[in-house]
């Protein structure tokens, strides 16, 4: 009788050794030997971002283009940031929050069933994490906004000063007017008239190269020399009224962890501003652009289970089906269905259980 209660004992003994115990590590608590340590998954949605940006130098005679030119052009400089592009893209890293410490003792179902749940995602390694390249914010490019290249007309002229010097004569002292020359910066706008006048010359002269009013005959190759070069000139001096712009793109990334505590569960993104581009969330110089998550229609709720007893199963989380919206201002700029696993539903599972294949 008595050998017969110790065996049964001993078989009961390597039951028990060998179920799988799943449960909570706390950070002042040592892992159980032999146990695996996992995490649960956690989605992380990160934006890929470009906006275009032109730099704009206004030309030095801006404010006479009207005069002498007859068209309006900018007459302040400015950098200017408009939205181009956002890819948002979710990522499932380890929830670092929670460690979860699992025995899967002798079974071999237990290791498969806990291999299938790392493989399906709803368990991964404590130190899980889907690594992104990291985006730089751009460098400035060097720009050539040189005006002072491109004036071809002199800066100095001559002014005539009349100038009077008494001078004695029989009939007594007389004023006497004396003609003198004088060297002077011209003024802006006179550099404006000039320049003008130039732009107008060298239309004429287009003209009269295509229809062949010219004393020097132009044709094939030389022709589309002669009228390349003129257009190039041309455009030069209207720089000098127009002002020049540069154009690249700003390239930036953001990331957002949504969490169970926000209740709205409304994100700010990033910001983008017209004068600075694209600024992290916390910068308020620019316009917010904000990501909007909502429960998705028509999903079954997931069912309420007991999870303090958590012997011989395995803890996983089930993903929240989200309809993620980034929004500008009123304009939607992406809708789309991403899985949240953070807002989702813990549950648990026999991993002794035999899963057919």
């Amino acid at each position: 009788m008595n050998n017969l209660l110790k065996c049964i004992l001993l078989t009961a003994s390597v039951i028990t050794a060998g179920e799988a115990v799943s449960q909570t590590v706390r950070p002042d608590e040592k892992i159980p030997l032999g146990a695996i340590v996992y995490s649960l998954p956690s989605t992380t949605i990160h934006f890929d971002v470009v906006a275009d940006h032109e730099s704009f130098v206004a030309g030095p005679y801006a404010k006479f283009a009207q005069k002498y030119l007859g068209v309006q052009a900018r007459e302040e400089s400015a950098e200017t940031y408009k939205l181009k592009s956002v890819e948002m893209t979710p990522y499932i890293e380890a929830d670092y929050s929670t460690n979860y410490a699992v025995n899967l003792g002798n079974s071999k179902n237990a290791s498969a069933n806990f291999l299938e749940f790392m493989s399906q995602g709803l368990i991964v390694w404590s130190d899980s994490y889907a690594g992104k390249n990291e985006k730089m914010r751009f460098q400035n490019a060097k720009r050539d906004l040189d005006f002072n290249q491109i004036q071809t007309t002199q800066n100095l002229t001559s002014e005539k000063t009349t100038l009077y010097k008494t001078v004695q004569t029989a009939g007594g002292l007389e004023r006497v007017a004396v003609q003198q020359n004088q060297v002077v910066e011209k003024s802006l706008e006179r550099r404006a008239e000039e320049t003008a006048s130039l732009i107008f010359k060298l239309r004429a002269k287009r003209v009269e190269i295509i229809t062949g009013e010219t004393d020097a005959t132009f044709s094939g190759e030389a022709l589309k020399a002669a009228i390349s070069e003129i257009n190039r000139l041309e455009n030069e001096y209207m720089t000098l009224f127009l002002g020049k712009s540069t154009t690249d793109t700003q390239k930036m990334s953001f990331d957002i962890v949504p969490s169970p505590d926000n209740q709205k569960q409304i994100y700010i993104a990033f910001r983008i501003s017209e004068t600075q581009g694209l600024l992290p969330a916390t910068n308020i110089a620019g316009r917010p652009v904000v990501l909007e998550l909502s429960n998705e229609d028509k999903v079954a709720p997931a069912p309420k289970m007991e999870l303090t007893n958590a012997k011989g199963r395995v803890i996983y989380r089930r993903p929240a089906a989200m309809v993620a919206k980034v929004l500008d201002g009123q304009t939607t700029l992406m809708q789309t269905r991403i899985p949240v696993y953070q807002l989702g539903t813990l549950l648990s599972f026999p991993v002794e259980v035999a899963t057919a294949k």
